[in-house]
């Protein structure tokens, strides 16, 4: 079987760029794929404040300070809900943390925004993998020393479904994100009604104790154990960055799927928190507090192990999906804008961003190994990322209503500036009380990608400037006269016009007696630009334009050799691929590898010679 085939088994045929509009998504698909990790964030985040605070003891007036917390964090959700509603409606096409704040604030802020939101999504990933295979080994032990190979069977598996399409796993990925709904706010409404009818049983406390007592209770513990649950935040922008992944009218169902978002993680996530003090549930370190509660509620039947062993691992494998809808597409603007590889903007087989998909992957696969799978050692590094973009855009969106002041443009600007004002402090907040233990790594990594942003940008003005040929003048040349028959043919591939183009066609002049260009439009081609370029610099020469409904620039190109080959029978044909050659050998990952695939299509057959002819920066 060839790699086509195994490629087409695993994740599908390759799906036309007119079939992009029939896969949309309903709001109700939409909320699981980009809303399952701010909804799963309630099967861990609770957990991450109570562990801050066991610091200081396990009595209830230490581990209460739970509710107020939980309080606060949900106000801010509604600050952030309310706050993302209206950039959604400032950016109907998609408002992105990027976009916003590049747009409105500059080019620096924008960059910042955009390198927090990719290392945010990479955490996204090993976070919510990681908590999920947690919650699967605390409801069957024996798992527990393969978690690094779970959470990477788990990470294959993500990639592989999202591979194959939006629409694939949208339909995927409905079932578990809403029996995780359901499952919840059922567990949540035993559990209040156990305590109206005064059946509540305090959870026993774990044989051992999480931590030992080591700090007493202080306003900067509380600050600690805010910043750690403020990760069920985290996920809330992805709607406001994937509208375009909306059923028509996008931005009114996007704007709608956001709400519907903030009302529901607002009561799952207040829920455990009031639950988890009222049955007294201390985090144990084999077992979480979803687990513990939930076996203090349901007891131990089967629906105890529905939402243990199915809902939970589920959701939280899930969650990392989010990242999987908007990382690749965040990809794509960078790259578009030059700060990234121009691969990360090529749509795939199945019309996703597929080396997006692959770059998040393996990030996260590292991660998991680097830190053993453990969520407590990642979870400390998560949030920086997300509230730097949530303040930028936020900031940005100000701007924005200031900028075009239309009608009720003042209320806007109130509420995204509360809401920068918000996550600002937040963001102070977390970097304060995260900082030496972990934090760190964000905050010096952030600069360093904006650094690698610029330098690929850099090198991409670079390239551009040596192939320019916009100082080239019109040339003319004198047709050759044809003879009665074409003895050696040339087939001149033409991927952009610039000066290493314009060599390798001098250069087939000089070897042919009939020259003929060909160009593929993956749909991103100015044929009028082009076709106006080409009379003024190579008008002797047929230019062809080859259309590829599926995106491929290598298919078109054999075909169309195989058939003029065929016109031309028993005559030795050339084929002059143009190539530029960097300064460096790594500048050369920069940029894509067409000429290589192109190559290796082309040795099939032996009676053609295939030429590279280089251009040397």
């Amino acid at each position: 079987m060839s790699f086509s085939q195994i490629k087409q088994l695993v994740i599908g045929r390759s799906l036309p760029t007119s079939a992009h509009a029939e896969e949309r998504l309903t709001k109700a698909a939409a909320l699981a794929v980009l809303s399952s990790d701010a909804l799963s964030s309630v099967a861990y985040a609770t957990q991450e404040a109570l562990l801050v605070l066991m610091v200081a003891g396990t009595k209830p007036d230490v581990l209460g300070w739970s509710q107020p917390i939980a309080i606060a964090i949900i106000a801010l959700l509604g600050i952030v809900i309310l706050s993302y509603r209206q950039t959604v409606r400032a950016y109907p096409k998609g408002g992105g943390s990027y976009i916003v704040a590049r747009s409105n604030l500059g080019l620096y802020p924008g960059l910042i925004a955009g390198g927090s939101l990719m290392i945010d999504y990479i955490l996204t990933v090993a976070v919510s993998v990681s908590a999920g295979i947690e919650n699967l080994t605390s409801a069957v032990p024996t798992l527990r020393p393969y978690t690094v190979e779970l959470c990477l069977v788990f990470i294959l598996l993500l990639m592989v479904a999202n591979l194959r399409g939006v629409k694939e796993s949208g339909k995927l990925f409905m079932i578990p994100t809403y029996a995780f709904i359901v499952s919840i706010l059922i567990m949540i409404g035993i559990g209040l009604f156990n305590q109206l009818t005064g059946h509540v049983i305090p959870a026993p406390p774990p044989a051992e104790p999480f931590h030992k007592v080591t700090e007493s209770l202080s306003i900067f513990l509380v600050l600690r154990a805010f910043a750690a649950g403020c990760t069920a935040l985290t996920g809330v922008e992805a709607i406001s960055d994937g509208v375009l992944v909306f059923k028509a009218p996008e931005w009114v169902n996007a704007r709608k799927t956001l709400m519907y978002l903030g009302i529901i993680l607002g009561v799952m996530f207040l829920g455990i928190t009031y639950l988890a003090h009222l049955y007294q549930v201390i985090p144990s370190e084999k077992e979480t507090v979803l687990s513990i509660l939930g076996r203090q509620i349901l007891g131990t039947g089967p629906f105890y192990y529905f939402v243990l062993l199915f809902a939970t691992p589920a959701i939280l494998l899930l969650a990392a999906n989010t990242s999987y809808a908007d990382f690749p597409r965040l990809c794509y603007f960078l790259a578009r804008d030059g700060f990234l590889p121009r691969q990360l903007a090529l749509l795939g087989d199945r019309l996703v961003y597929s080396n997006g998909i692959l770059l998040l992957s393996s990030c996260a696969a590292l991660l998991i190994i680097v830190f053993r799978g453990n969520t407590t050692a990642i979870i400390p590094l998560y949030a920086v990322g997300v509230f730097t973009s949530f303040t930028l855009s936020q900031a940005g969106m100000v701007r924005h209503w200031q900028a075009i002041r239309c009608a009720g443009w003042r209320l806007s600007a109130l509420m995204n500036g509360v809401g920068a004002i918000a996550t600002a402090v937040v963001l102070v907040v977390v970097i304060w009380t995260k900082f030496a233990l972990g934090a760190w790594i964000v905050v010096v990594a952030i600069p360093l990608l904006v650094y690698l942003f610029l330098s690929i940008r850099r090198h991409y003005k670079f390239v551009a400037d040596r192939l320019s040929i916009q100082e080239l003048a019109p040339r003319s040349y004198i047709q050759r006269p044809k003879g009665e028959a074409v003895t050696h043919p040339a087939i001149v591939v033409v991927g952009q016009l610039h000066r290493g183009t314009v060599e390798a066609l001098d250069y087939a002049r000089s070897i042919a007696d009939e020259v003929v260009a060909i160009h593929v439009d993956i749909g991103s081609t100015d044929r009028e630009k082009l076709q106006k370029r080409w009379q003024e610099l190579e008008s002797d020469i047929a230019l062809v334009i080859l259309d590829s409904q599926y995106r491929s620039v290598v298919s078109p190109i054999v075909d169309f050799i195989e058939e003029y080959e065929n016109q031309h029978p028993g005559v030795l044909s050339t084929v002059i691929i143009p190539a530029f050659v960097t300064k460096k050998w790594w500048e050369n990952l920069l940029h894509n590898q067409t000429t290589l695939f192109l190559k290796t299509a082309l040795r099939t057959k032996q009676s053609r010679i295939v030429t590279t002819v280089r251009y040397y920066l």
